[in-house]
């Protein structure tokens, strides 16, 4: 093998051979399995070749034993002719019947040669190269009366030896050049998936070379060190594709930033560039205008109009451009703009970059519908109080004065009727100085009632003979109804009558002439609450405006509801019964049929620790 290297080394010398390590160590791993595998087959075909040796003296060793006690008996009489004869024929079957056997031998105890067929164990053409010679004692008798009469000599040609030896070693010899032949195929496989590996491997280089950081080669069917190898390579490849989106997330870090901050603002933020194009808006400003970010991205926000058709933007967009700048020092235009039924306080403003070119403009918007809807309602509010506190203050100074300068000149009739009628108007200017004085206190927030168990029937009772006057004007009529045994409540008896007088004042002033007016207590379906119901028969309310019937300064107006009043009354009776005695209130009315306002009341008052020892927490109201 040391030659062989030595012949290739000079090859390469010389220039004739060019071998790189890849081929030196496949012809070196050839070289080294092909010596073992022949150094293998010499030693196993030779230690195949003696056991069979010595096999083949075995059955001449029992062929001659066979022989012997066969011819024992003749040899014991081997002075008689034609006991010899009959040897001598013996002798000559076996041989003329088996290629095995090349010459008998008979000899009796002196060394006699009693018979023999001459045979030198080689054939004409010299086929049997080697004679095997095996002998036996001839004995006749047994146990201690055994006696050595002779012995036979056997020659054997080797004749079956040599066809189970050649046998034994061609197939030896083809076993291992099979063995052979497929270890240098794994060796040259092998080496193939090597070389594969090493030129998927070199390819990931090449491309990692050519800046394409992150390419990763597949590691299927891989083991050992190559597929940590192959692992080793996409770790590094994916670290250079980190290294290399860092420093592009550098670069777009301060937009992502911004974009972040952008859509976390609650008030609504739209980002336009010269050309009104809108390129960034967030979901804040989505959802006031309704609208999806595909829908809206890349359009004009002149464009934009509301569910109505109503062109929103465009207006105040020419405004804010039309405004003169000067530089970055431009000023923002503040504005509202509504958009369906929805106002939107208004903020727009210049982009600029840090040379102070104009990039653009920002319009933030923030949601005032509510706002919007309070200022109106306090407007309306103070419309109406100072309205409705003018009324009765006019016509008391003016009764008063008439009385105070005419007095003598009208009869007693005259001027009870002038004392009535400046009662009522200062009963009604009470009234209403109690809502207002009541709406601030009992919205305070650490306000208590004082409540007690009560029967539900003498505060009905004592809220319509309050009432009656103002009923007795139109000619309505009141009826009560109650279930009969209804358990007491905790109530402050005050509060809720005064919510009662509200819900009757109503019935009263939204009921024809000559109406009639229920108030029912009875227990509700669940069996919890304690409810009560005031219905009339009057001009009803539209089914739009019942949601909002309680809410403060909220008033019907129309041409049906044209009696005028503060918007507090129906307001307190919320805050009254939900907020001071755990409660609900309800409506239910249909134009043209009447209404039906009430309030539950609840027979359980998980709050109370005591009914008979109950005291107020911070302050009471009577």
């Amino acid at each position: 093998m040391s030659d062989i290297l030595n012949f290739i080394k000079k090859q390469e010398d010389k220039g004739i051979v060019g071998l790189n390590s890849q081929n030196k160590l496949i012809i070196f791993g050839s070289i080294i399995s092909s010596l073992l595998i022949v150094a293998t087959a010499w030693f196993v075909i030779n230690n195949t070749q003696k056991t069979i040796l010595e096999s083949y003296r075995n059955f001449g060793t029992m062929l001659a034993k066979t022989f012997a006690v066969e011819t024992a008996e003749l040899i014991k009489n081997s002075d008689d002719k034609t006991t010899l004869l009959k040897l001598e024929k013996h002798a000559e079957n076996v041989v003329s019947s088996s290629e095995d056997i090349s010459s008998i031998v008979y000899v009796d105890s002196t060394g006699k040669v009693l018979y023999t067929n001459n045979f030198t164990g080689l054939s004409d053409s010299g086929d049997y190269k080697r004679e095997i010679r095996v002998s036996h004692p001839l004995t006749v008798g047994s146990g201690l009366k055994k006696e050595v009469i002779g012995s036979v000599h056997i020659g054997l040609t080797g004749h079956t030896m040599e066809i189970v030896g050649k046998a034994t070693r061609n197939l030896m010899i083809v076993v291992f050049t099979i063995a052979w032949v497929l270890s240098i195929a794994a060796v040259f496989i092998n080496t193939m998936l090597i070389t594969r590996q090493i030129k998927l491997l070199s390819e990931g280089v090449m491309r990692i070379s050519s800046g394409e950081f992150g390419y990763k080669i597949k590691s299927r069917d891989l083991w050992g060190d190559i597929k940590r190898l192959f692992e080793s390579f996409n770790n590094m490849s994916t670290k250079l594709r980190q290294y290399e989106e860092k420093n592009i997330d550098q670069l777009t870090y301060e937009r992502n930033k911004l974009e972040a901050v952008l859509m976390s603002i609650a008030n609504g933020v739209i980002v336009c560039d010269r050309a009104d194009r809108i390129i960034l808006v967030n979901n804040s400003a989505l959802g006031m205008l309704k609208t999806k970010a595909k829908e809206i991205i890349s359009s004009k926000i002149t464009d934009f109009y509301d569910q109505n058709g109503e062109i929103c933007f465009a207006a105040k967009v020419k405004q804010f451009k039309d405004t003169p700048y000067e530089g970055n020092e431009a000023q923002n235009l503040d504005c509202q703009i509504r958009v369906d039924k929805r106002i939107f306080k208004t903020i727009i403003s210049p982009l600029f970059s840090l040379n102070n070119e104009y990039l653009g403009y920002v319009i933030v918007l923030h949601d005032i519908t509510k706002e919007a809807e309070i200022d109106r309602m306090k407007n309306s509010f103070i419309s109406n109080v100072s309205h409705e506190l003018r009324t009765p203050v006019t016509v008391i100074r003016s009764y008063i004065d008439t009385l105070y300068n005419y007095e003598e000149e009208f009869d007693e009739k005259t001027r009870r009727e002038f004392i009535s009628v400046i009662d009522q108007e200062s009963a009604r200017l009470n009234k209403m100085v109690n809502d207002i004085l009541d709406f601030s206190r009992l919205e305070a927030p650490n306000i208590t009632l004082e409540k007690s168990l009560k029967d539900i029937r003498p505060v009905l009772e004592s809220a319509v003979e309050s009432i009656k006057i103002i009923a007795e004007e139109k000619n309505i009529t009141f009826s009560i109804i109650t279930e009969p045994d209804l358990p007491q409540v905790m109530i402050n008896s005050e509060s809720i009558e005064r919510a009662l007088n509200n819900l009757i004042s109503n019935s009263i002033k939204f009921s024809y002439e000559n109406g009639r007016v229920k108030i029912r207590a009875e227990i509700d379906r669940t069996g919890d609450y304690l409810q009560v119901t005031v219905e009339d028969s009057g001009v009803g309310i539209p089914g739009e405006h019942l949601d909002k019937i309680f809410d403060r300064f909220y008033r019907v107006e129309n041409k049906v509801h044209s009696v005028k009043g503060t918007g507090l009354g129906l307001h307190l009776v919320k805050i009254t019964i939900e907020k001071h005695h755990n409660g609900e209130v309800f409506v239910e009315s249909k134009p043209g049929e009447g209404s039906t306002f009430g309030f539950k009341l609840p027979l359980k008052q998980e709050d109370v620790d005591s009914v008979e020892n109950h005291e107020i927490s911070e302050e009471s109201i009577n």
